[in-house]
């Protein structure tokens, strides 16, 4: 499904953020991406929507080439690419219903969209996005009046409503506290496990992204130095990714549950 050949990405400044980057990721994965900040997580994220363009290389997704994909051909790819970032990035004083809805405009025209005047189908499709995520009773609250866990799961059920294939997450539990981390990191196992969705998440917390991926990629100075299944997860393997032992003090706060006696 995505497919990344020998692929660099160079910033203008001259920062070279991915170096050679060769990987394949199937339908119906969930795949998380570890390493420091500034490793290249984003970037390799970034660049599977074409959100951060690469400088050399090809990136593959559903054998289309990224790249050359202009205008509405390059829309309705992203539109089959759901992305969920930390702040969320809801329009707050908007109800919850017309944020979902807004999943829906890569498939209409701009007078469309900016008249808001969607069809049934899309009202029906953002509403069915919302029951599936538990906040159908919510559909008509601002969305500043929700709590950070309930946004997220706004900002997930707008990505159900764009029927994706893909969902990309860049750091989604980062801002959450733990309970409502692992509320909302069930809610991404579940949206894999049920609607088959290939889900690639940039993971802060290591021991998050060995408990839900089932598939691990280390990432280091733009360069991937590990790329398998959760299991195969060392302390040395990690020690390799992040450059020194990580502990419960460590400032990733990333020790993995599976290693804490190791």
């Amino acid at each position: 499904m995505i497919k990344f050949t020998h692929v660099d990405k160079i910033y203008p400044n001259g920062f070279q953020a991915l170096k050679d980057v060769n990987l394949e990721i199937n339908d119906g994965e969930f795949v998380a991406i570890i390493g420091l900040s500034g490793a290249g997580k984003s970037t390799l994220l970034r660049a599977i929507n074409r959100m951060h363009p690469i400088s050399a290389g090809q990136v593959l997704v559903n054998g289309e080439d990224m790249s050359k994909l202009e205008g509405k051909e390059l829309r309705m790819m992203r539109s089959r690419i759901g992305m969920i970032f930390q702040s969320f990035n809801l329009v707050k004083r908007m109800s919850v219903f017309k944020n979902v809805l807004a999943g829906r405009v890569a498939y209409h025209s701009t007078l469309v969209t900016l008249l808001g005047t969607f069809p049934q189908e899309d009202k029906i499709i953002a509403l069915e996005a919302l029951d599936k995520m538990g906040i159908l009773e919510k559909a008509f609250v601002r969305a500043d009046q929700l709590s950070g866990g309930q946004q997220q799961r706004v900002a997930l059920a707008r990505a159900l409503a764009q029927n994706p294939t893909i969902i990309l997450a860049d750091e989604p539990v980062a801002s959450l506290d733990p309970v409502t981390t692992v509320q909302v990191m069930d809610d991404f196992k579940r949206i894999n496990t049920e609607f088959k969705i290939t889900i690639v998440a940039n993971m802060h917390h290591v021991d998050l992204a060995m408990q839900y991926a089932t598939r691990i990629i280390g990432i280091k100075e733009g360069v991937i130095v590990f790329d398998g299944p959760n299991k195969l997860v060392t302390p040395e393997i990690l020690e390799m990714i992040y450059g020194r032992k990580l502990t419960k003090e460590d400032v990733l706060e990333a020790e993995p549950v599976e290693l804490k006696n190791a």
